[in-house]
C-alpha cells in the first residue's frame, strides 16, 4: 500500500542575537482548539507525486495554508520524514525570510461539525501563526515533523 506524501516550508528567520526562529501555523478547526503543545505544524498538504514535483507542492500549500506566497531565499532541503504508523512522508524545504503572522489570511477546510450531525462547517486550515526559537518549536509541532527542526539546527551548524 502506497503512503501519502506531503510537502512543506519551514520559513526560519534570525533574530538580531543570531538566534533562529522557525514559523508554525496552529491547526485549526474544533478538535485542535483547546490544544497547544503537539498541536502546531509546518505549513504543508498533500499532493500526488504521479501529478506534482514535491518543492512545487511545498509552495503552492504554503500559499493555501498562510495565503501568502513563500519569501524569496533560498530552499535548503530538509528531506523526508515519515509519520503517521509510516503511511505518511513528509518533505520539507527551509527558507530564510520573514513575515508578519498578523498578515496571514489562512485557507479553509470544510467538516462535519458536530460529528454525525449532517451539518457542515468551514473552518481555517491554521488559527494563528506564530514564530517560535527551536526548543519551543520542538514541543508545539505534532510529533512527526519534529525532526525536521532539529535537521535545520544541525544544518545552520554547520
Amino acid at each position: 500500500m502506497a503512503g501519502k506524501h506531503s510537502a512543506g516550508v519551514l520559513l526560519f528567520r534570525r533574530t538580531p542575537d543570531r538566534a533562529v526562529e522557525v514559523l508554525l501555523g496552529h491547526m485549526g478547526g474544533p478538535f485542535w482548539a483547546r490544544k497547544d503543545l503537539g498541536a502546531w505544524s509546518i505549513p504543508k498538504g498533500e499532493y500526488e507525486p504521479e501529478a506534482e514535483d514535491a518543492r512545487t507542492a511545498a509552495r503552492r500549500e504554503f500559499t493555501e495554508e498562510l495565503g501568502l506566497p513563500v519569501p524569496d531565499g533560498a530552499w535548503l532541503p530538509l528531506g523526508e520524514t515519515r509519520y503517521s504508523g509510516g503511511k505518511k512522508i513528509l518533505t520539507v524545504w527551509a527558507v530564510e525570510g520573514d513575515l508578519d503572522p498578523a498578515a496571514v489570511v489562512p485557507g479553509t477546510f470544510e467538516l462535519e461539525w458536530p460529528p454525525r450531525s449532517g451539518r457542515f462547517a468551514q473552518f481555517p486550515e491554521i488559527d494563528r501563526a506564530e514564530w517560535f526559537d527551536a526548543p519551543t518549536a520542538r514541543a508545539k509541532l505534532v510529533a512527526g515533523q519534529r525532526p525536521c527542526v532539529d535537521r535545520l539546527a544541525e544544518l545552520l551548524a554547520d
